[in-house]
Parts: C-alpha cells; structure tokens; sequence
C-alpha cells in the first residue's frame, strides 16, 4: 500500500489543509497519514486566526509515525513558524519520508499571511535543501527570493532556475496568478526547463488548488516513485483540472469554494 504523509495546517471549511490532502491522497490511491502543525479559523471568505503547534510536538509526532509506518513521499504545506520549519527539516533530514514535495504556503487564496518573515528565511535556508520539488506559486516565488514577482513566462524560468540553486531537486513555479486563456506552470529540474500548459477556467471554486496540486504531486510519488517529475505533474494537473471543474457544482460556502476533490468518483 503507497502511503502518503502531509505535514501541514487544518482547514475545518475542508477545502485546503489536511483536509484537502487527505481527500487528494484517497481520490489518487495512496493511504493518508497527517501531521498537524497548526489550527487555523477560517472558511470560504477568508482566515480569522491561526494557532500554531509547538514545534517540539510536531516533531514528536513526526519521530512517532517514522518509528511504525512506512512512508513513501510527503507533502508539506502550512508550516507556519521558524521553529517549526526547523523540526520539520530535521525530522526529514535523514530521509524516512520519502520523496519530498514542498508546497511554501505563505498566503491564503482570500489574502491572509500565513507565515513570518523569520519562517520565510528559515524554509530557505533548512527546508529547501530537503526538498525534492519545491511548488511555489508565482508571488511565493518572489517572496522566497526577496525579488518582485514574474510577469511572464521568461521570469518564472528565471526564478525558478534561481530557486533550483537554493536546494531542492525540482521546482515547479505555478503561474495562475498572471492571467491569460492559459494556466502555464514551469518544470524547472537540473535537465532544463519545461511549460506545462492547462485551459485557464472560469470558476470562484480555487480555495485549496495549491494544496490539492502538491498533495497530489506526493500521492503519485507515492504509488510510482520520483524519478521523473515531469509525467506526474501532468498527470496531477489533468486531476486538479477535474477538481476546478467540478467544484463549482458541491455550492460549499459563499466565498471561493473548494475544489472537487472526488470529481468523478462521486458526483457533486
């Protein structure tokens, strides 16, 4: 049995988090294990607080599922504190995780920081170097790197080739923050440079799409290893196209709804 870990936030609206990636890990047929590193108040419309986990007990319970459960690629998200950042890299330092996707959430879809300037730093300098692909999106990107975001496809390249040397073996710069008929992500591996291209959509359901793309990133490392990312992020892309599609139509919440993480599996 493949199985998957996220070490990230909980989302209790469900449409990102530990929650999106549990339900991204069983949609693609990977058994879902989680580490809680924070509590966060928040729905559709946006985040009114978030609670973090002390950083000793995340990596307690990171030690405690290392110890008995076998784990084949994980997803880290939301992890909120320098500290925490710390214990993480750490806990994954000898690599009893598996292939590593870090998806560097710092700002939630409705705008709200999620992440400190001192956890900023800490992800560059002890989580980078752990990670096998790094999933920034265009704005993270820029933050990580201390540079004003790209506006176009050459400057996604160029950051993305910029983070490659920060340490992590892949990264894959997502561009749905600059607009267009199209959704253009770059694959950015030792190898060179590779867009990949989706339809943009016409949808208010993106809550959790960042979540949903690196969570099902580490479910299809899981079942099939990392030796080439290329084929999985397409394939993770066809899934959270499928998600965007279909999510519209569960009419959760009354802000950016989440996507549909079951999208032809069960209907909505």
């Amino acid at each position: 049995m493949p199985v998957a870990l996220t070490v990230a936030g909980s989302d209790p609206s469900g449409g990102a988090g530990i929650q999106a990636d549990l339900k991204t890990f069983s949609a693609l047929g990977a058994y879902g294990t989680a580490v809680l590193t924070a509590l966060t108040a928040q729905n559709t419309r946006g985040v009114t607080g978030v609670h973090a986990v002390p950083a000793e007990f995340v990596g307690l319970q990171l030690r405690t599922l290392f110890d008995d459960v076998t784990v084949h690629a994980t997803k880290l998200g939301m992890l909120g504190t320098a500290e925490v950042v710390r214990a993480v890299a750490t806990a994954l330092a000898g690599r009893p995780g598996g292939p590593v996707v870090c998806d560097p959430v710092m700002v939630s879809t409705s705008g709200h920081r999620l992440i400190d300037e001192a956890a900023v730093d800490a992800v560059r300098t002890a989580l980078l170097p752990v990670a096998d692909l790094l999933t920034p999106n265009v704005p993270e990107a820029a933050a990580l790197l201390d540079r004003p975001p790209a506006t176009d496809l050459d400057g996604m390249v160029e950051q993305a080739h910029a983070l490659l040397a920060l340490g992590p073996r892949a990264v894959l710069v997502k561009g749905g923050h600059l607009g267009g008929d199209e959704s253009i992500d770059v694959l950015v591996t030792a190898d060179g440079a590779t867009p990949t291209r989706r339809p943009r959509m016409a949808t208010t359901a993106t809550h959790g799409t960042g979540c949903t793309l690196s969570s099902a990133l580490a479910a299809l490392a899981a079942r099939e290893g990392a030796g080439d990312w290329l084929p999985l992020v397409e394939r993770a892309r066809d899934y959270l196209q499928a998600a965007l599609a279909g999510g519209e139509g569960l009419g959760i919440g009354s802000g950016n709804g989440p996507v549909h993480h079951f999208a032809g599996i069960w209907p909505g």
